[in-house]
């Protein structure tokens, strides 16, 4: 075992542990906490893939800008508790079976590539302007524009949602 390959396993460990935390948390605040973590172990991981501007990129934007703006709108709307009286009776059966379907998916994917290529696919060494903002700016205004344009309108639906179903009426 390489010392690059122990530091994957140990980020990689992080990585899911915050991740669950984050999804298991009752607390909202330390959810985004738990989130802010997740955000910093991947910016790790873009670091040893050898991209550094994607993972300032990853520190700047997402656990900076977007947390801040995650944990304002909380502490705006008094909505630190997550509330377990307000779930339909379908939901849990419903959330099971969808992760049972994504594990299924996952192991078939799995247990089909390992076949081919080997467990752990080799990777070709990157060129030095790999990931450069340039390269991002091409990429993401050319090739993916409308995926681009869809994301950012899907993080507004999910912020004006996230406001409706935490606004308290008032009386």
């Amino acid at each position: 075992m390489t010392s690059d390959f122990i530091l994957f396993l140990v980020l990689a460990v992080v990585a899911v542990a915050s991740a669950l935390s984050m999804l298991l948390s009752k607390n909202a605040v330390y959810s985004a906490l738990f989130l802010v973590i997740n955000f910093a172990t991947i910016a790790v991981f873009f670091l040893i893939l050898g991209s550094p501007f994607l993972a300032m990129a990853q520190v700047t934007v997402y656990a900076g800008a977007i947390m801040v703006l995650f944990l304002f709108v909380i502490m705006l709307l008094g909505a630190e508790q997550l509330r377990q009286d307000e779930s339909l009776p379908w939901q849990r059966p419903v959330a099971i079976f969808l992760g049972a379907v994504l594990l299924v998916e996952t192991g078939f994917i799995i247990y089909s590539l390992g076949f081919q290529q080997g467990i752990l696919p080799q990777f070709s060494s990157l060129s030095s302007d790999y990931a450069s903002p340039a390269d991002i700016g091409m990429l993401l205004f050319n090739e993916y524009l409308l995926p681009f344009e869809i994301t950012s309108v899907l993080l507004l639906v999910a912020m004006i949602g996230a406001i409706v179903l935490t606004k308290r009426e008032k009386s």
